[in-house]
C-alpha cells in the first residue's frame, strides 16, 4: 500500500526533523570519501571552513587554489624574523599568514597539543612529505582530524603527482575548477616554451650551466641540477645533463670543480639563494675569488646571470617558470622577442598567488635577479 503524502506543512516539517535526527544522515550529506596519495581512503567534510597545511610547500598549493582564507593556523616557517630574506611568492603576497596561530614546527613537525587548542578547530589537515616530521596516522589518531597525504611532485618526471594533489585538494576544498585552471596554466607555459625552442639547431646552441642550487640550505657553484626545469623546458644545452639517465632520476647533484672547468659553459646561471650565505659556499663569491673559476670564459667575459631562488621550502613553481622565460630570452633572444622577463614573472605570480612580487624578491638579492652578476 502506497502511503499518502502529508496533509499539512506541520507534518512535512516533522518528517524532515526526524530525518535530520537519524544518526549519520546529516553528516553523510556534507562529507566526501577520498583516496589520498598514500592510498588511504578517508572521509572528510565537503568544502571545509578551516584547514591546516603541514609540510614543505603544502600551503603554497592551497594558495594556488585561492583558499588561504580557510587556514586556521600555520607552522613556524610562516613566523619569519623581521627583515629575513624569504623569496616565497605565496608568503610575500599573503603576509597576514604570519599573524595566524602556530600549530607546529616547519617540515611537518606538528604539535597535536597546539592543534587541539585551536579555535576554531580545523576539519582537515593536508600533509606533504609525509615521511618527515609527525607521522600522519599518529597525528590523525591524536587529533581526531582526518589527515590527507599529498605528493608534492614536480614539473618534470612527477608532474602528474603534482596535478593529482592539486585536484585532490581542489575537490576537498570545493575548488575543482580553480585546480584545473592552474593545471592548464602550467601546461600552456610548458607548451609555449617548448614551441619556441624545440626546433632550434643543436649546433647553434650556447652551452649553459646553473650553480648555487639550494638543497636543504645554500650551496656553492658545484651544486647543480642535471634536470633543471628551465633548461628542460627550453631545450637548453646543459653539459651536466645526461640524456641516458632517466628524466628526473638525478634532481640534485654536486659536480666536481674540474667538471665545471672542462665544460667551460658559454653562460652560467646562478641561483641567488647561495648569495645569502656569508661562508665559502657563496657561489657568487666563489666565481669572483677562486682562481680556477676566474679562468672560465663566462666569468672573464661577464656572462654570469642571476636567477630567482626556487627551491625554498620545496619548489616554487611560479619561480621555475619565471626563470625559464628569462633563460629562453637569453639563449634564444629572437624567439623570445615579445617576452619581458620581469613582466612575465609578475604575470605568473599574480595568477598563482594574487600579487606581483618580483620587485620584493629582487630587492632581497640586491637587484641581481635576471641581471649580470659579474661584469
Amino acid at each position: 500500500m502506497i502511503p499518502r503524502p502529508p496533509k499539512s506543512a506541520a507534518a512535512l516539517i516533522l518528517i524532515l526533523v526526524t530525518l535530520m535526527l537519524v544518526p549519520g544522515l546529516r553528516a553523510l550529506a556534507g562529507t566526501l570519501t577520498v583516496t589520498d596519495a598514500a592510498g588511504r581512503e578517508l572521509t572528510v567534510p565537503d568544502s571545509p571552513d578551516h584547514v591546516l597545511c603541514s609540510g614543505a610547500g603544502c600551503l603554497r598549493l592551497l594558495s594556488y587554489l585561492q583558499a588561504l582564507d580557510r587556514v586556521a593556523a600555520v607552522d613556524s616557517m610562516e613566523k619569519m624574523e623581521p627583515g629575513a630574506a624569504d623569496p616565497r611568492p605565496y608568503f610575500l603576497a599573503n603576509r597576514k599568514l604570519e599573524q595566524l596561530p602556530l600549530f607546529g614546527e616547519f617540515r611537518g613537525r606538528d604539535n597535536p597539543e597546539l592543534i587541539a587548542a585551536l579555535e576554531p578547530q580545523p576539519q582537515v589537515i593536508f600533509k606533504t612529505f609525509a615521511s618527515m616530521g609527525t607521522d600522519p596516522a599518529e597525528l590523525q589518531e591524536k587529533t581526531g582530524i582526518p589527515v590527507i597525504i599529498l605528493s608534492y611532485g614536480n614539473l618534470d618526471s612527477h608532474r602528474e603527482d603534482l596535478y593529482s594533489s592539486l585536484r585532490l585538494m581542489g575537490r576537498i576544498m570545493g575548488k575543482t575548477e580553480r585546480a584545473e585552471t592552474v593545471i592548464e596554466f602550467f601546461n600552456q607555459m610548458i607548451a609555449d616554451l617548448d614551441s619556441r625552442t624545440e626546433d632550434f639547431p643543436e649546433s647553434q646552441k650556447k652551452s649553459c650551466y646553473v650553480g648555487g642550487i639550494s638543497f636543504k640550505g645554500p650551496h656553492g657553484v658545484q651544486s647543480t641540477e642535471p634536470d633543471y626545469p628551465p633548461f628542460i623546458f627550453t631545450h637548453a644545452k646543459n653539459p651536466a645533463y645526461d640524456p641516458d639517465t632517466a628524466a628526473g632520476a638525478v634532481s640534485h647533484a654536486r659536480v666536481a670543480k674540474e667538471k665545471v672547468l672542462i665544460w667551460n659553459p658559454d653562460i652560467i646561471f646562478l641561483d641567488l639563494a647561495s648569495t645569502l650565505s656569508n661562508t665559502e659556499i657563496n657561489a657568487l663569491r666563489e666565481l669572483r675569488q677562486d682562481p680556477a673559476y676566474r679562468h672560465l670564459d663566462a666569468v672573464k667575459e661577464g656572462r654570469v646571470y642571476g636567477v630567482m631562488p626556487y627551491n625554498w621550502y620545496a619548489q616554487n613553481f611560479g619561480a621555475i617558470f619565471a626563470n625559464a622565460y628569462f633563460v629562453g630570452k637569453l639563449l634564444y633572444p629572437q624567439r623570445f622577442a615579445d617576452i619581458e622577463p620581469v613582466e612575465k614573472a609578475d604575470h605568473i605570480f599574480e595568477f598563482l598567488v594574487g600579487a606581483g612580487v618580483y620587485e620584493q624578491i629582487n630587492a632581497m638579492f640586491q637587484n641581481r635577479i635576471f641581471a649580470r652578476v659579474i661584469k
